[in-house]
């Protein structure tokens, strides 16, 4: 079952207004006592291929002070379970921008799209917890995720989320049920 979860994401988004307390949301957070915090800016540059919009999936070039990564991410009804498959492309060669765009043009590529994120993560060893401000050239949202890691089974996973959703507050809050390029450009991925 391991190698099954190895490339799959179980997380929960919330996007969040922009009135949200989030002094509150950190010290509950920090109550829980994370192992380790980060803040950086990161830029995510999202493609989606013909073969993308027909087996469901886009892939995300992310490049930020700590990760490089091509990432093939799954779409679909529902965004809290879905495939990710990362490749570190590492930055010992820089931001790859030119290799990736040349290695996706010839993959018949509809659309791309660019997201700027200001984020702050949380660290714990059975999850992640992030607030971020995401950005295009025409809309901004700010969301709280909670992703599940290390677990050994969906329904390990879905507890790990729900723990950490009762201890800061989220345990009833509607979750966001689109994908972040879904809530961000509408109408560019296929009605799930």
């Amino acid at each position: 079952m391991v190698d099954v979860m190895r490339f799959l994401e179980i997380e929960h988004k919330f996007v969040v207004p922009p009135d949200f307390d989030l002094a509150a949301f950190t010290a509950a957070v920090e109550a829980l006592q994370p192992r380790r915090r980060t803040a950086l800016d990161v830029r995510d540059r999202y493609f989606l291929t013909r073969h993308g919009r027909q087996q469901r999936y886009v892939i995300r070039h992310r490049f930020d002070a700590e990760l490089h990564q091509l990432t093939l991410k799954s779409f679909g009804d529902d965004p809290e379970t879905r495939t990710e498959v990362s490749l570190d492309l590492g930055h010992h060669a820089g931001d790859q921008v030119a290799a990736v765009d040349a290695f996706l043009q010839p993959q018949e590529l509809e659309w791309h799209g660019r997201i700027e994120k200001t984020i702050r993560v949380w660290y714990f060893d059975d999850c992640e917890v992030v607030h971020y401000t995401a950005s295009t050239d025409v809309r901004t949202i700010a969301c709280i995720e909670f992703e599940a890691v290390h677990a050994a089974s969906v329904d390990e996973a879905l507890s790990v989320l729900h723990r950490y959703e009762r201890a800061t507050g989220f345990e009833n809050t509607p979750r966001a049920m689109t994908s972040l390029v879904g809530l961000l450009f509408p109408g560019v991925l296929p009605d799930a």
